[in-house]
């Protein structure tokens, strides 16, 4: 009776983590493995597929199957390329410009592990760009977008010159914490490439119009909440409400999916939402 209640209360399972987690266990050491990647030489060229063969070490992440064949930049069928473009920096899923299509998932390729996607001889990984925001070369793109959209919804906490303006205001523990978890974002992309209503857009007089996206949003509400940072609530707030805005949004919820720092987007959306109609009965009021 006793272990019927307390199988009744066990936590629901995560099929994807305990594939990569059985993944983990059988990977074989210092095994080969087969990357086909998306190139591409520039703004406007055509895409072709390379393929190369990697041997890979227990703990090796995607960075360094791209270091390795930067050292020996020969494709499976023998012939001898470039090495592969992209974007890196902290190594440590902290920057987000390592961010790529790896399986047919964007993520991070520096926390992304050999060996809970390719644990076996001779399998395969495919490296593809991000395509919804232009590509530079290969695998690096340009997110310049994303921070344009920053600055539209003033995504800072104002201050009044930069002399010593004494203690700052004190959160609870409570708040602290969910203000935390908003902090987190890395501004990498994957939330916009995994949401249908985010979509390329090339010419950047269109950018204002077009879905502003779950980071942007989930951004607002963080500093729309801090006591220094609302004193621009209502600016922030007007622009969700305008073209692209948080209307605009059509509740996939892919975004919360995909996100490396598991952020709670949706609820970010849900809230600010909430925070756009309040917005707008109290202008429709007052005239």
């Amino acid at each position: 009776m006793i272990s019927t209640i307390i199988s009744g209360f066990a936590p629901a399972r995560n099929p994807i983590a305990d594939e990569r987690l059985a993944n983990r266990r059988r990977a074989k050491p210092d095994r080969s493995i087969l990357v086909r990647i998306k190139r591409c030489d520039g703004p406007g060229k055509p895409s072709r597929w390379e393929e190369f063969k990697v041997t890979v070490t227990t703990g090796s992440n995607v960075i360094s199957v791209l270091q390795s064949i930067a050292a020996n930049p020969v494709t499976t069928s023998n012939q001898r390329t470039t090495p592969i473009v992209y974007d890196s920096g902290c190594l440590e899923e902290v920057c987000g410009s390592c961010t790529m299509v790896i399986n047919g998932m964007a993520r991070q390729s520096c926390s992304c592990l050999l060996d809970d996607y390719a644990p076996a001889e001779g399998d395969i990984i495919t490296l593809e760009p991000m395509s919804k925001f232009p590509v530079v070369r290969d695998l690096w793109v340009d997110r310049e977008r994303m921070f344009h959209n920053l600055k539209r919804v003033k995504a800072w906490v104002p201050i009044d010159g930069t002399y010593d303006l004494g203690a700052g205001p004190k959160e609870t523990p409570a708040s602290q914490e969910q203000h935390y978890t908003l902090a987190t974002c890395m501004t990498c992309g994957c939330c916009l490439e995994a949401c249908p209503q985010f979509n390329l857009e090339e010419n950047k007089a269109d950018w204002d119009t077009a879905f502003i996206g779950a980071s942007t949003i989930g951004q607002v509400q963080l500093f729309n909440q801090h006591e220094t940072g609302k004193q621009l609530k209502n600016d922030r707030l007007e622009v969700l409400m305008g073209p692209g805005g948080v209307s605009d949004c059509g509740n996939a919820q892919n975004c919360v999916k995909v996100c490396p720092k598991h952020i709670p987007l949706t609820e970010a959306i849900a809230a600010m939402g909430r925070a756009v109609v309040i917005r707008s009965v109290a202008k429709f009021f007052r005239g």
